[in-house]
């Protein structure tokens, strides 16, 4: 009998051991260009998932491409799209002073050109990986992030959606109508300061009259930043009022993975 048991547990193990490893979520870095500027991206995917699979481009806060950026990727990757946190400052630039953050800012906003042109960079890189269905993109932005992928769309950018968490809704080259492609998803934090009730306001008249199918959200008690956890920290030693809120968080990334699911089905 006590054989007989060690034969079975052998006979397990050995077939346990020729079953296919589950690889984890790959995490890479990887350098692209637009112009003469290298761009330093982080790219995300599950290679034990078979075939190709809708992607999405994360654009960062404007402290840059940081672990932030990062994680959002990992976590798109997890739910089985091929992710890609784009760079938009150039050489992998990120900071934590405010002072840097909005230089940085400054020198892709100011520019279009420049701004659709790392864009672009980005999107061509994404679509071209092996785990991509280049047909089905979409981008999420974070902050000023969510200002670049909402332009983006604007510009006729050819996505199936963008979604902006708590990013700027301003613009100088506002939407015209039968231009944009992308459906747009706006998780917006109601406590916000840096976004005036008129800028929302403009930005929904905007969308309506350009004909974009669009949802806005706005989240009772969260601020600036509120998907953030590093919001607390970097807010104090900013003396910015940015803060996170872990309900408002999860409620928008649940929202977000709703609309991934429209998008990509219909």
């Amino acid at each position: 009998m006590k054989n007989a048991i060690s034969f079975s547990l052998l006979v397990l193990v050995l077939a346990l051991a020729s079953l296919p490893a589950h690889a984890a979520v790959i995490g890479k870095e990887v350098d692209y260009r637009a112009g003469d500027t290298v761009l330093k991206g982080f790219l995300a995917y599950d290679d034990a998932k078979p075939g190709k699979r809708p992607g999405v481009l994360v654009v960062h806060e404007w402290w840059g491409l940081n672990d932030y950026a990062r994680k959002r990727a990992t976590m798109l990757a997890e739910l089985g799209y091929t992710a890609l946190a784009v760079d938009m400052y150039g050489n992998g630039k990120t900071t934590e002073h405010s002072n840097d953050a909005g230089a940085f800012t400054k020198e892709v906003t100011q520019n279009l050109a420049v701004e659709r042109a790392r864009f672009q960079a980005a999107l061509d890189l994404l679509k071209a990986q092996p785990t991509t269905d280049p047909a089905h993109i979409a981008a999420i932005g974070y902050c000023f992030g969510g200002g670049v992928v909402l332009q983006m769309a604007r510009e006729g950018a050819p996505l199936a959606g963008v979604a902006s968490f708590h990013g700027s809704l301003g613009t100088d080259q506002p939407a015209k109508k039968g231009v944009v492609k992308a459906r747009v998803l706006v998780l917006h934090g109601a406590d916000d300061p840096f976004v005036p009730q008129e800028q929302i306001e403009q930005f929904k008249q905007e969308m309506t009259q350009a004909g974009v199918d669009f949802k806005f959200i706005a989240y009772s008690g969260a601020t600036h930043g509120f998907t953030n956890p590093d919001a607390d920290r970097l807010g104090a030693a900013n003396n910015m009022p940015i803060k996170y809120n872990a309900k408002a968080d999860q409620a928008s990334w649940a929202e977000m993975q709703a609309f991934f699911t429209r998008i990509f089905t219909h």
